[in-house]
């Protein structure tokens, strides 16, 4: 929810989006460590948003970045709407990214201060 005209928003908010783009970084580093080519970042379509695209070899993931406080909220932070909506939003863009013969999935890269990534792979089976 956007704050009022004229009003910045809460500090709240401005600390989770400030968490959410140093673990999209974290997340695009742990990849390209891992083989990865991040294709794009924060990819907005008319039904949500894909914040990274990754390429390794014949598979594009589309990847949904959660960065949280602590090991334990990691938990809670992706849930079936969420994946619905990422994949909703992969399906609207993947002819852009895929090539012939190319896979593709939803993952998911969990992220909080003292822990591991942890890289959920191919998250989505849902129709």
């Amino acid at each position: 929810m956007s704050p009022p005209p004229g009003r910045p928003p809460a500090p709240s908010r401005l600390a989770a989006e400030q968490r959410g783009r140093q673990g999209e970084r974290i997340a695009g580093w742990w990849l390209r460590l891992k083989g990865w080519s991040i294709l794009a970042r924060r990819v907005r379509t008319p039904v949500g948003e894909i914040d990274l695209i990754a390429r390794r070899g014949a598979m594009v993931a589309f990847i949904e970045v959660k960065a949280r406080k602590t090991g334990a909220a990691l938990d809670d932070a992706i849930d079936e709407r969420r994946l619905t909506r990422v994949a909703a939003a992969a399906e609207a863009v993947a002819a852009d990214w895929l090539r012939p013969g190319d896979d593709m999935r939803i993952d998911v890269m969990l992220l909080a201060p003292g822990h591991r990534p942890r890289h959920l792979e191919n998250v989505w089976h849902g129709g």
